[in-house]
């Protein structure tokens, strides 16, 4: 029989969390587990992901059991969130979490993964942050201290790009050819990701001072390069959108010129899968720039890599485990304390602290990718090599490897005749209700 396999996690939602968890149910599937999913909600993103139409889709929708209603204990359970929404319910537990873009994790979380049998996280970097990890804390009432480490493994399982999504293609979608027709710049770098809360210089993919770098490099050029932004502050509504333009000629508004500043083109509002793929395969762009601060992955990057295309990005993190110095632009920085204002809640340790790039270097690349195209050319097409160790299929692989000794030990307890009960009823077992956030 089977093995049952549970499954938590924001399968529904447009996010980072989202796609590895969609992309997790595959792979049990695929390892021949029979699988429930039970979706969450991820923050305010939408949770429109899943296509009926789509064959992939269908199969991840075929799973879902929304009132967390299964028939029986799982077997395996898998959790994927945030540590401290761990929920151990199967006989085997394991939480999955995309990791921590910071030097120190919060103590919670640390000590919410020792609720689990097993913790999984992308990158070699989250393994070593969490590993690293020991606290220290005083219970307020008896006084009494106590240590707090990760005492239960940590496994790096990287997360696959999908090989049939991700791939060269010169074929378009109308809205997607309306939209770049838009652009009359042949020469575009793309960011793509949430503009998230901090202040300038502060959050954590420094978008600000991304698009502020990029305009005083480019400045009174001719014919200078676009800046292609496909981001939000975290929804597709219209008043977010119009916060992104408010911040954008906020920062052009104190950046000076004499003759003209590059464009900037802001693409905001939903986009499938394949449709992003259509986005980075697009002529117009070129390259893509990262200034991000901290990535338990980097999930975007590796999407965009698979196009053959230069990347410029932060020289530190999780993204480094598949970006190669030599054939993507690594970007030297220093670490700076993580700003009280640029995490919510209290995700963060008052000693975090995360990357900065040093953003003459960063509009160095800029400058030598936009004159020396071709030479940067031929070291993406290395990396695009590179990225092939990284697919959903060898994903896959790993997993199964991963499970393979702990599922073993589920089977490896010899059976004992018991007297034959006589059955009641069918009573489900209700496993407990999800709180929607």
């Amino acid at each position: 029989m089977k093995k049952l396999v549970s499954v938590i996690g924001p399968v529904g939602t447009r996010s980072g969390y989202g796609s590895h968890a969609r992309d997790l149910v595959i792979s049990l599937l695929d390892l021949g587990y029979d699988v429930r999913t039970m979706p969450i909600r991820w923050g305010k993103t939408p949770q429109n992901a899943l296509n009926q139409d789509d064959p992939r889709d269908k199969r991840i929708i075929e799973t879902l059991r929304p009132d967390g209603n299964i028939e029986r204990q799982p077997d395996i359970h898998v959790h994927v969130s945030v540590p401290t929404e761990f929920n151990p319910i199967g006989k085997l537990n394991i939480g999955i979490t995309a990791g921590v873009e910071w030097t120190v994790p919060n103590p919670e979380w640390v000590d919410a993964m020792n609720r689990m049998d097993l913790n999984i996280v992308p990158s070699n970097f989250s393994k070593q942050v969490f590993a690293d990890a020991h606290f220290t804390v005083e219970d307020p009432k008896t006084k009494q201290k106590r240590e707090i480490k990760v005492n239960k493994p940590i496994e790096v399982l990287f997360e696959g790009y999908d090989e049939d999504l991700y791939k060269k293609t010169d074929l378009f979608s109308q809205s997607l050819v309306d939209e770049m027709n838009k652009i009359d710049n042949d020469f575009c770098f793309l960011y793509t990701g949430h503009w998230l809360q901090g202040p300038m210089g502060h959050d954590r993919k420094d978008v600000g001072m991304m698009i502020n770098t990029f305009l005083n490099t480019f400045k009174d050029v001719d014919n200078a390069p676009a800046l292609l932004l496909k981001t939000s502050c975290g929804t597709f509504s219209p008043p977010d959108k119009y916060e992104i333009l408010r911040k954008v000629r906020d920062i052009k508004s104190q950046v000076p010129f004499k003759k003209s500043l590059p464009k900037i083109h802001l693409l905001h509002g939903e986009l499938s899968d394949t449709q992003m793929n259509e986005l980075y395969n697009h002529p117009k762009v070129k390259g893509m720039i990262s200034f991000t601060k901290g990535e338990g992955f980097g999930r975007p990057l590796l999407e965009f890599s698979t196009t053959g295309k230069p990347i410029i990005a932060s020289g530190w993190s999780g993204h480094v485990d598949f970006l190669d110095k030599d054939m993507s632009n690594l970007l030297p920085g220093g670490l700076m304390k993580v700003h009280k204002d640029s995490i919510p809640g209290n995700y963060t340790h008052k000693e975090s602290q995360w990357f900065s790039v040093d953003y003459n270097a960063g509009s160095f690349a800029m400058n030598e990718c936009f004159k020396k195209y071709d030479k940067y050319l031929s070291r993406a097409y290395l990396q695009r090599q590179r990225s092939e160790d990284f697919t959903l299929n060898k994903m896959t692989d790993k997993f199964g490897k991963i499970l393979e000794p702990y599922v073993a030990r589920l089977t490896s307890h010899v059976p004992v005749n018991l007297p034959k009960l006589q059955k009641k009823d069918d009573t489900k077992v209700t496993l407990p209700k999800l709180q929607k956030a």
